[in-house]
């Protein structure tokens, strides 16, 4: 190891780092030099703390990017119909217990196990100090900070309270533990079974939370519920998920996802009546991922770049809502084109339209034959007509032939003739077909058309053309098809009105009352229906139109002939009387018609699509290496107002952090690899800046008399927090919950010193083991800072739990003076531990 001097006016040993050796000289030093020199150590541990903050946001970046990775999976509803829905891989808990943890607390981890490191396998007092003096700071002032910040007459509560009380148990456990091995089992040695006891209080940790999350201690099963984005994770309370066959029983949390996206739209429709449907469309997807869950690598990355003179995330939101929506409606422009007909690029031939509908009376009428793709080539192509219950000769006369396309020509006309007669009969339809074209293969569909002889020697029979309607909200102006068949004689009133089924009229639709003449040979008519759209998720309404008895209008034979006919008894009705009943307009066999409203197929994907995308790790992942030097020398305003430019600090921090936004740019982009490697290179570069965060800390103590315990606790701790701080304060105003601010202090406080201490210790004690030594650890100050510590979290989680009383409502936020008053006293809490630990380390006052 490097050169151990004592420094003689400090009597503060100064040993030469991993990285940086001591300052020399070191003897016979004036107390400006000291001062100088302090003033350097303390500017260079600052400017590191900013280098690590930068490049742990990297980190955290591609840990949100691999904790938001997603798969697709089979989902059966309740009613049996099963559907594609989007299912996260991670659960919520154990990505903030592991990942997340370890993303927000990885330089106080590596330096603990560095300390080991450069301290050949000795303990040392700077990484466990700094473990134990972060803690205090998160648990303390953290949440001292986020009770103030709520804006008046707000609280906010933590909702997964029971994962909140595993972690607090174990926070405090943790710190318990330590001075239990320390000054208890084992004083002034630490074990090797200690040491990996308390490297597996971390998994032990995880599993209890996640039980907790999931209430396995009441035996439910694994269930799912969905998120405001949309996806599915793992929550409590439903039926279970198979792997394999994938099978997941949905509630109604699955249409509460969409149904926010769809009430956003509503209000900004009032609020904007004559903006498009894109427009606020746009305006919802924004608002959506603004109002989403974010985790806390979002809310750590966010209050970092604001600082740093990167800009501000949510300024990006409005970028990708706009790329959002474009890609989506690409996307359903592509799949609605993909299923779409296609003739292909050669020549096409075929009836456009297929169906026609004459009467008996219009003697001669054209079928219109057409061809497509490629008109330049000589075609021609036979036809012929076909019985159906019309029979050729009887009721039409019956036609053959070859139609001949000239080179250019696109349409062809073939001639068909009715026979009329005067017997009442029911409609009757016949054929005509397309066959045998040159070149061959040239045939589309349609090659049959259908042509419907109407009768129209009595007045006729009305009825809808389908009893079942079903059509999409967004139609507006619905016309329902009335059809008159066997017969078309006379000037008919039909009257209609509509009828209330699951769909109110006023809400759903426009009430409409009236009549519809049929004039003379007049076969089709129309009822309009206006449709009130309103933007609803998974819609499925329905009404009624009814048609009330037809009536003749003015002077017709046969009209009144019938009506005179209708006074006598059958027997006494002579047959031309017989012949005008027959020919009255009658109601057929479809009078009432069902209308079902349902969702706009459009609107659906499209919030389908948009809200699977309301993605935080979409906002803050990178795609390149190009957009990271991009971004690495462009200012951005720290201002959540996109049309204010940078400020003069927003130019200062950017000069002042540009050396680290290049050299950090070089880290992989989060695309690659689905974020692993720039995970992997960044924890590199993390352990690189800690290792010399570790060198000037203890070099900056030594110069200044400062011990490493103190150093570690009042500087170290305190500069690793910052970025933590501001993350958790925008969480706190910013999110609905207090779990993303404060829920996640316990469980980091605990995986910091599993994972800390426990790696760092066992690692160490192995080493001691092997060369037949013992791993001695000595337990003063530690020790003394540990029960500190404990006691003062057992109040602080003590008057969490009060807050949730109904005087106050939650753990943040409430009336004013006592959100006031519970900062300052957890403030106090955390001056009380820095003075008494302080005094401790200095003898001043007797520790155990």
């Amino acid at each position: 190891m490097g050169e151990r001097i004592m420094n003689n006016s400090s009597l503060i040993a100064c040993v030469d780092g991993l990285v940086l050796p001591c300052w020399r000289p070191l003897e016979n030093v004036s107390a400006f030099d000291k001062f100088g020199r302090g003033l350097i150590y303390f500017t260079a541990l600052v400017y590191l703390f900013i280098g690590v903050s930068i490049i742990s946001d990297r980190f955290m970046a591609a840990i949100e990017v691999i904790t938001s990775q997603e798969r697709e999976v089979s989902v059966r509803k309740p009613n049996g119909e099963r559907h594609i829905v989007v299912v996260r891989v991670w659960n919520e808990t154990v990505a903030n217990l592991t990942l997340m943890a370890l993303g927000s607390s990885a330089p106080e981890i590596l330096l603990s196990v560095i300390e080991i490191w450069a301290k050949d396998f000795n303990a040392g007092d700077l990484g466990p100090g700094t473990i134990v003096g972060s803690a205090a700071y998160n648990l303390f002032v953290i949440i001292a900070i986020c009770v103030s910040v709520i804006p008046n007459g707000e609280t906010r509560r933590i909702k997964h309270l029971n994962v909140f009380f595993v972690t607090a148990i174990w926070s405090v456990f943790a710190y318990v533990w330590l001075y239990l091995i320390l000054a208890v089992i084992s004083p002034e040695e630490v074990e090797v079974w200690e040491g990996i006891l308390t490297f597996l209080f971390f998994p032990a940790t995880v599993l209890t939370a996640y039980a907790a999350d999931r209430k396995m201690y009441k035996y439910i099963k694994k269930s799912y519920r969905m998120n405001v984005r949309g996806v599915i994770v793992q929550a409590e309370g439903m039926d279970s998920m198979e792997m394999g066959q994938t099978e997941i029983e949905l509630d109604d949390a699955h249409e509460d996802a969409k149904q926010e996206y769809v009430t956003i739209l509503k209000d900004l429709r009032k609020q904007n009546p004559h903006a498009d449907l894109d427009a606020l469309e746009r305006m919802a997807h924004e608002l959506l991922l603004n109002k989403g869950p974010k985790s806390r690598a979002f809310y750590r990355i966010q209050a970092t770049r604001r600082l740093m003179g990167s800009g501000d995330l949510l300024r990006r939101i409005s970028e990708r809502a706009q790329s959002d929506l474009s890609e989506v409606k690409a996307e359903l422009q592509r799949e609605s084109g993909a299923s779409e007909y296609t003739t292909g690029s050669g020549c096409k031939v075929c009836f456009d339209p297929s169906k026609y509908t004459v009467l008996e009376s219009c003697g001669r009428f054209d079928v219109r034959v057409v061809r497509t793709g490629d008109v330049d080539t000589p075609l021609t192509v036979q036809y012929a007509t076909e019985d159906g219950t019309a029979t050729a000769n009887s009721d039409y006369v019956p036609a053959k032939g070859t139609l001949h396309f000239a080179s250019g020509e696109k349409e062809k006309q073939i001639t068909l003739e009715v026979i009329d007669d005067d017997v009442f009969e029911a409609d009757e339809h016949f054929y005509i077909r397309l066959s045998n074209s040159q070149p061959p293969g040239a045939l589309a569909t349609p090659t049959l058309a259908t042509v419907i002889i109407l009768d129209d020697d009595h007045g006729g029979i009305f009825k809808f053309a389908n009893r079942d309607h079903e059509l999409v909200e967004s139609v507006g102006t619905y016309e329902l098809k009335v059809i008159r068949t066997s017969g078309a004689r006379g000037r008919v009133i039909l009257p209609y009105w509509t009828e209330d089924g699951t769909a109110k009229k006023g809400k759903e639709y426009e009430a409409a009352e009236g009549e519809i003449i049929f004039e003379n040979n007049e076969s089709e008519k129309s009822i309009l229906l206006t449709i009130i759209e309103e933007d609803s998720y998974e819609k499925d309404v329905l009404f009624y139109v009814q048609l009330g008895e037809p009536q003749m209008s003015g002077d017709d034979e046969i009209a009144s002939l019938a009506a005179e006919a209708e006074k006598k008894r059958p027997e006494e009705r002579t047959d031309q009387e017989k012949i005008a009943i027959m020919g009255k307009p009658q109601l057929g066999e479809i009078t009432r018609a069902q209308i079902r409203i349902k969702e706009s197929k459009e609107f659906k994907n499209t919030v389908d699509k948009l809200v699977q995308r309301a993605n935080a790790s979409l906002l803050i992942g990178t795609s390149s290496w190009k957009e990271q030097f991009i971004e690495a020398v462009t200012v951005s305003p720290s201002d959540e107002d996109e049309a204010k430019a940078p400020s003069c600090f927003d130019y200062f921090m950017h000069s002042l952090t540009l050396f680290w936004k290049i050299i950090f740019a070089f880290v992989p982009p989060t695309d690659l690899f689905r974020g692993y490697l720039c995970f992997v290179i960044s924890i590199f570069c993390i352990g690189v800046v800690t290792a010399v965060i570790g060198d000037v800390a203890s070099h900056f103590g030594a110069t200044l008399g400062i011990l490493d315990g103190v150093t570690a606790i009042c500087f170290v701790a305190l500069g690793t927090s910052i970025p933590d701080t501001f993350a958790s304060k925008v969480a706190a105003i910013q999110d609905q919950h207090a779990d993303a601010s404060i829920g996640n202090v316990t469980g980091s406080n605990a995986v910091n010193v599993f994972l800390g201490i426990g790696v760092a210790w066992s690692i160490a004690a192995i080493y001691h083991n092997v060369h037949g030594n013992k791993f001695h650890v000595d337990p003063g100050n530690l020790a003394f800072s540990v029960t500190i510590f404990c006691s003062e979290a057992a109040i602080t989680i003590a008057v969490l739990v009060v807050r949730r009383s109904k005087f106050i409502g939650g753990e943040l936020g409430g009336p004013v003076v006592a959100k006031y008053l519970t900062s300052a006293f957890l403030f106090s809490l955390w001056v009380f531990y820095l003075i008494m630990s302080t005094l401790e380390a200095y003898h001043i006052i007797k520790g155990f």
